[in-house]
Order: C-alpha cells, then structure tokens, then sequence
C-alpha cells in the first residue's frame, strides 16, 4: 500500500512537501486509521489526531484523496493509491495532518448549542411529544469534525464572519426543539450578511459529512425562518 502524507513542521523552517510511505498488504490494516498507526511505529515524528477510533470523536478528520472525510471509519479498500492525505483545508497547519480549529470551536460557541428555557426547572425533565423528538433526528448526530465547514468555500473566504455548516446545522438544531424558548434571540444573531447568508447552497458540507447529516438542508430552513419572520 502506498502513501503520500502532507509534512510541515514549522519548528524546522522547512517548506511543506508530501512524503512517500509504504506498507506491506498483508499489514493487516483495515481502516485508513489502522495503516496511519502503524506508519506511525515507522516515523514516530508524523503527527495527527485520534482517539476513539469509532466515528464518534472526530478527531481524524483530514482531507483523504481530495476529499474530507474520518480516517477510523474509510476503509482502505475503497481508497485509490498512491493515498493522498493533507489536513482539512481554510484552517491553519499546526503540524502535519493536524490543523488548529480555533475559528470553528468559537463560531459553534457563537450559537448557543444548548436548549433555553425560561421556565421552572421540572423535577425530572422537560418533556417533548414523539413527534417533536423526530424532529431532531439528522441534527443532534454531528460530532464536530470539522469536515462540513473545512469544505466549504464561504468559510476558506470570511471564517471569522460565516459561521460554517457546523455551527449552522447546530443552530437550526436548537431552533426545531420544542423544549427552547430563545427563536427570536437565535433568529436576531443570524441576521447578519454573512452568518447565515454567505451559504450559497453549492452541497460541499452536504457531500463532505462523513456521518451522513446534511447541513444544508437545515440551513435553508434557517432562511425560511427569516423570511417568514419579515413577511
């Protein structure tokens, strides 16, 4: 099996450039994961994160063969060689595959990804009918990989301005509970030019989520929100 990795390590000045590797067939790697870990018992200085190895952290998101995606969940068998792996693109490189989220943690923080609710606090919880319960379904699964928001070009363009598919399908996940009382107060901080609206629907987010959600749809019920809000 045949690899080309990005490297960049900025502690040595040296320019980034993609480096060869190799493993035998009968490694018995299964995952892309699987082949990095044991890359990484040959070149103990490649970086990149991981942690649960089951889909759920994300914490391996890169860009694998041109496209983002979870290195524990692509099996290598369907991936074409040489394998190209780079970090997720439109964020900065700290090392190698690693790539600083800053940006992409603060826009999630920006949309209050929890529910409000004003009233007494219940003794037990707040209830909600099975109907509205399915409403969440597609929305609460993200499990901040970046993969969505790193793909899309609004966000290469003005990241500390649009939020990102992320942090946008969160927003409308906080507005479909029936649980939440802050519509107007959520509504009033998208209604921005660039939030909300630098979205131009081109799919990217949609095509990237490697957990099968689809921002952009929920987005365009953001926006349908607003409009009904104005009409």
């Amino acid at each position: 099996m045949r690899f080309s990795i990005y490297r960049f390590n900025p502690e040595t000045g040296q320019k980034p450039r993609m480096q060869a590797y190799e493993l035998p067939d009968d490694s018995g790697a299964v995952m892309l994961l699987d082949a990095l870990l044991l890359l990484k018992q040959q070149d103990d200085s490649l970086g990149f994160r991981r942690s649960c190895r089951e889909g759920v952290c994300g914490s391996d998101g890169m860009n694998i063969n041109g496209r983002n995606g979870l290195a524990c969940i692509t099996p290598l068998k369907d991936l074409k060689q040489p394998i190209e792996l780079k970090p997720l693109p439109g964020v900065p490189v700290v090392r190698d595959l690693i790539v600083d989220l800053s940006q992409f943690y603060s826009a999630y923080r920006a949309v209050k990804p929890w529910v409000i609710n004003h009233d007494p606090e219940p003794e037990i919880e707040r209830l909600q009918s099975p109907e509205d319960r399915d409403k969440l379904d597609g929305l609460y699964e993200c499990v901040l990989c970046a993969c969505c928001t790193t793909a899309c070009p609004s966000f290469w363009w003005n990241p500390d301005k649009f939020l990102g598919p992320a942090a946008l399908l969160q927003s409308w996940r906080f507005l479909a509970d029936s649980r939440d009382q802050a519509t107007g107060e959520r509504l009033d901080g998208l209604e921005d030019p660039y939030k909300l609206f630098r979205c131009h629907t081109i799919m990217n987010c949609t095509e990237a989520c490697p957990k099968g959600l689809n921002p952009a749809k929920a987005i365009g019920h953001i926006k349908m929100m607003l409009a009904k809000r104005v009409l």
